[in-house]
C-alpha cells in the first residue's frame, strides 16, 4: 500500500480527447510535498507516512513545529497529513514526492472538507418533499413535518433528520479517474467535480475499491528519481553524438593525405617524363 499526496484545490477547467470531445475536470497543484517524519509499528504501533505540503513563513510556526520541521531538513510547511502504508512503502525523510506519483486513467480517491452551506433547512439539507402548497398549509410550506412521536417515548432520537447547519464536513469522492499529470507544473487534472473550495486542501490516494495499474512507481515518485533518470536520459545521445562525429573526421584525414599522396606521385612522374 503506497503512500497518497497533499495537493491544493486550484479550480475547475477541461481537456480535449483525441476525438474532439472535452472532458470537464479539477486542477489539483502539488505544491512541495515532502516527507517529514516516519511513524513505524515499533515506535507508533502503525506504519505511515507524515506528508506536508506548502510553505509557511517561520513567525507563524510554533516553536516546538518548527523544532519537528528542522529535524527533518525540510522548510516549514501549511499542511501536515498522515497516510498509512505497508512496511515496505516507505519513502526517506526530506523526499519530495511530484505529481508523476499518479498515472493518466488511474482511480483515486479524494478527501476533501466540503464548502460550509451555513443554516440549511430540511429540504435542501436532506431532500425532503415539503408541505402541500395548498390544503390548509399555511407559512410552513417547506418545513420538515412532525419529528416525534407521542408520550412514549417523548423525546427525538438522535440522529434524526432536521434542518440544521450544512457542509463544512470531511467528505471523500471515491473512484474518480486521472485526466492527466504534468510533474514539471506539479498539476493532476481529475475528470469530475473535487470536495472542498478553491485553495482548499485535498488528499489523494489510490482507489480501496478498485485495482491500481501495475505501472505505478513504487513506493513514490520522487523529485530526486526524476533528476537522475533526466540525467542518463541527457547523457546517452551525447555519447552517440560524439561518436559518430568521431569517425567522419578519421575517415576525411586519411582522404586527405591519400588524396596528397596520389596528388605528388603524379607530379613526380610528370617530372621525370618531361626531362
Amino acid at each position: 500500500m503506497r503512500t497518497g499526496l497533499i495537493a491544493r484545490k486550484v479550480g475547475s477547467s477541461r481537456v480535449f480527447t483525441e476525438d474532439g470531445a472535452h472532458v470537464p475536470v479539477t486542477l489539483l497543484h502539488i505544491d512541495g510535498c515532502q516527507v517529514v517524519a516516519h511513524k513505524t509499528r515499533a515506535n507508533d504501533g502503525y506504519d505511515a507516512l507524515q506528508l506536508g505540503a506548502g510553505q509557511a513563513k517561520a513567525s507563524r510556526v510554533t516553536k516546538a513545529m518548527r523544532g519537528h520541521f528542522a529535524k527533518a531538513k525540510v522548510e516549514p510547511k501549511q499542511k501536515l497529513a498522515e497516510f498509512r502504508i505497508s512496511d515496505d512503502a516507505f519513502v526517506d525523510v526530506g523526499a519530495e514526492i511530484t505529481a508523476a506519483h499518479f498515472v493518466a486513467g488511474q482511480k483515486v480517491d479524494v478527501s476533501g472538507t466540503s464548502i460550509g452551506k451555513g443554516f440549511a433547512g430540511a429540504m435542501k439539507r436532506h431532500n425532503f418533499a415539503g408541505l402541500e402548497a395548498t390544503h390548509s398549509v399555511s407559512i410552513s410550506h417547506r418545513s420538515h413535518g412532525s419529528t416525534g412521536q407521542c408520550q412514549y417515548p417523548g423525546r427525538v432520537f438522535k440522529g434524526k433528520k432536521m434542518a440544521g447547519h450544512m457542509g463544512a464536513e470531511r467528505v471523500t469522492t471515491q473512484n474518480v479517474e486521472i485526466a492527466l499529470t504534468d510533474a514539471d507544473k506539479g498539476l493532476i487534472a481529475i475528470k469530475g467535480s473535487v470536495p472542498g473550495s478553491d485553495g482548499g486542501w485535498v488528499r489523494i490516494t489510490d482507489a480501496e475499491k478498485i485495482a491500481a495499474p501495475d505501472d505505478l512507481p513504487f513506493p513514490a515518485a520522487t523529485a530526486s528519481d526524476a533528476a537522475e533518470n533526466g540525467a542518463v536520459e541527457d547523457a546517452a545521445p551525447a555519447d552517440d553524438t560524439n561518436d559518430d562525429s568521431s569517425a567522419p573526421e578519421e575517415n576525411t584525414a586519411s582522404d586527405d593525405a591519400g588524396g596528397k599522396e596520389e596528388n605528388t606521385a603524379s607530379d613526380d612522374a610528370g617530372d621525370g617524363d618531361a626531362k
